[in-house]
């Protein structure tokens, strides 16, 4: 008859009627803890065809890491039977604590991932969880996988986002592609070529619906552009308006840079150009006002900015069209060289440069991805392998399903 220990493991467990716990064993050197079990009964189900099958031999004994019982490892330990089903094949039972070919239980991955989840620190989990790095990153791999394995096909994603982020030091980017609706990544890619992009849609975007697919926004990333006129042939690209934004701010600040040489009163002015007038400090605002009464160019370019950002809202793309090619020739008739590259910038992106200014999509969800994707590798220091940078994208703002299911 088994003892209390047997007994309460038994409970504990949760364990169908054939599986019986026969030994409870303690090394308290190595601070572990051995739950032996067996399975008592005559016949088994196939995990091929799901038929009861007579148990025709066991494989050798196998170990699942548990949850720690009094801070000592806890391992379930068994022979798991095999059964020969009706085509002939002999096949090893799937344990009802762990997935097939797992070395821990369900009960174990669950726990990882929430610790996971709390500290998006592969290194701080492995260590709350008193176990291997490579056993958290070997977690978060199936449990990406598995999420990923469990969206649905038949949802439709009218308007997506594309976006780089760098990978490593030097030139090493890889892509992002996003839902803006739902917030999620998508799902990502190493490298920013036509060719990787295209790969990436397709594989994000299933061949019936790609007709389906209404807005992408993205920079005016050549490769980007050429991929999605290519693969998403019916889509709006949009320029976001960050982007847009970006390219003129960074127009602005290259005027100023040029005027301070000859102009002191510039020096230290970048903040008071650069910023929403609203945001401006005291002090920036009185920089700016000072600024704006001499006849620099950096005011007309700050001018030229603003207008821009003027005609966003406009309510149909022709008088959207209308309105940009009067700021355009404005730009030209300013004279300023810096503003002017940037006018020609975006008439060469007119098309996606025009529907973003009437419709609402852009990359403020991507951007704001971008920045949580930043922290996740700021807390690992970094990823060596494109990999391992890529799940734990998708575990944390992939928005999957990421948990085991018990199969009984």
């Amino acid at each position: 008859m088994a003892g209390f220990t047997e007994q309460f493991f038994d409970l504990a467990l949760g364990l169908d009627e054939y599986w019986r716990v026969d030994e409870v064993s303690a090394d308290h050197k190595k601070k572990e803890i051995e739950v032996i079990l067996t399975y008592t009964g005559s016949k088994a189900e196939c995990p091929v065809t799901f038929d009861l099958c007579p148990i025709y031999d066991h494989v050798k004994v196998r170990r699942w890491r548990h949850l720690d019982v009094l801070e000592y490892k806890t391992f379930l330990v068994t022979s798991l039977p095999r059964i020969k089903n009706s085509k002939g094949s002999v096949v090893t039972v799937v344990p009802p604590w762990a997935a097939k070919s797992s070395r821990y239980t369900f009960s174990f991955e669950t726990r990882a991932i929430d610790v996971l989840k709390a500290t998006q620190n592969q290194t701080s989990a492995a260590s709350l969880m008193n176990c291997s790095f490579d056993t958290i990153n070997s977690i978060m791999h199936r449990s990406v996988q598995r999420g990923l394995g469990r969206r649905p096909i038949d949802i439709v994603i009218k308007n997506l986002s594309v976006d780089e982020k760098s990978f490593q030091k030097g030139h090493s980017y890889i892509t992002v592609v996003s839902c803006p609706n739902a917030g999620v990544v998508l799902d990502v890619c190493l490298g920013r070529t036509k060719k990787a992009t295209k790969n990436l849609i397709r594989k994000v975007v299933p061949e019936e619906h790609i007709n389906k697919v209404e807005t992408v926004s993205m920079d005016m990333w050549k490769a980007y552009n050429n991929a999605v006129k290519e693969v998403l042939p019916g889509a709006k690209p949009i320029h976001d308006r960050f982007h847009l934004v970006k390219y003129l701010n960074e127009g602005l600040d290259r005027v100023r840079r040029r005027e301070v040489k000859s102009n002191e009163e510039l020096r230290n002015s970048r903040y008071a150009l650069l910023k929403n007038p609203e945001n401006l400090t005291e002090k920036q605002q009185i920089k700016f006002e000072a600024i704006q009464k001499a006849n620099y160019e950096v005011s007309r370019a700050w001018t030229i900015r603003e207008n821009f950002k003027a005609i966003w809202g406009i309510n149909t793309l022709r008088e959207a069209l209308s309105l940009f090619c009067k700021w355009s020739g404005s730009v030209a008739s300013s004279q300023i060289k810096e503003m002017y590259k940037i006018a020609q910038l975006f008439n060469r992106h007119l098309e996606g440069v025009c529907n973003a200014l009437v419709e609402t999509f852009s990359n403020a969800m991507a951007e704001r991805l971008n920045g949580k994707i930043q922290e996740v590798k700021s807390r690992s220091k970094g990823y060596r392998k494109f990999e391992n940078f890529r799940s734990a994208i998708l575990f944390f703002h992939g928005g999957l399903q990421l948990y085991p299911l018990k199969t009984r």
